[in-house]
């Protein structure tokens, strides 16, 4: 039984540490690793190979010091408004198009010159791009709210929901409408960061008060 039980560990510690290196979030890759790591250390135990022990519990010492600093970093967030003039975004959404289809296939820089354009910089890098098309009743309704990979720790969208929530209040923004979300993973997350499901007009959406 514990030989099973030992090459279990050993599948899943090669699998976990194989997906980590695909990923690209730092947060992610972080965890993932961790988990190979802590597997191979039961591994290690089961079948008293102390070296791999040894091994992947300093692995996994220096991915938790890592994951430490990445939650206690202290980094500058801003709100950058932007015209479709601008030369950066075009730049900025042509260099990430592919991952942008997957998340808004429909979104185009064309639009309305009242829509509110911003990005979001997390330290001077942007990390954020965000498109609301507004109703004049206090209603925006999100073209585009898309963060690049490696910013998908949940921050901006903290930054954008709680210290950005007066700037859009100041713009006579109350609500934040999704009338349709193209991917789950991203529904996912708006539902954690307090999105619901609203009947607006004859739709069901995914609706947040500010």
């Amino acid at each position: 039984m514990i030989d099973i039980i030992a090459q279990l560990l050993g599948y899943f510690a090669f699998i976990f540490l194989a997906v980590s290196l695909w990923l690209t979030n730092d947060i992610k890759f972080r965890w993932i690793n961790s988990l190979g790591c802590l597997a191979f250390i039961l591994y290690g135990i089961l079948i008293n190979a102390f070296p791999i022990v040894l091994t992947n519990a300093a692995l996994l010492a220096i991915n938790i010091y890592f994951l430490y600093k990445i939650y206690n970093r202290q980094e500058k967030f801003e709100l950058v408004e932007f015209t479709k003039d601008s030369v950066l975004v075009p730049k900025f959404l042509s260099f990430y198009k592919k991952d942008i289809q997957e998340y808004f296939p429909e979104f185009s820089l064309t639009g309305s010159d009242n829509d509110l354009k911003f990005v979001v910089l997390r330290d001077i890098v942007i990390a954020n791009i965000f498109v609301l098309k507004t109703d004049g009743d206090g209603n925006a309704f999100v073209n585009i709210n898309y963060t690049v990979p490696k910013y998908r720790d949940y921050k901006v969208g903290r930054f954008l929901f709680e210290e950005g929530r007066d700037y859009m209040k100041n713009k006579g923004i109350r609500k934040i409408i999704y009338t349709y979300v193209h991917n789950k993973k991203h529904e996912r997350f708006l539902r954690i960061i307090g999105f619901k499901h609203e009947k607006v007009g004859d739709r069901i959406c995914l609706v947040k008060d500010l």
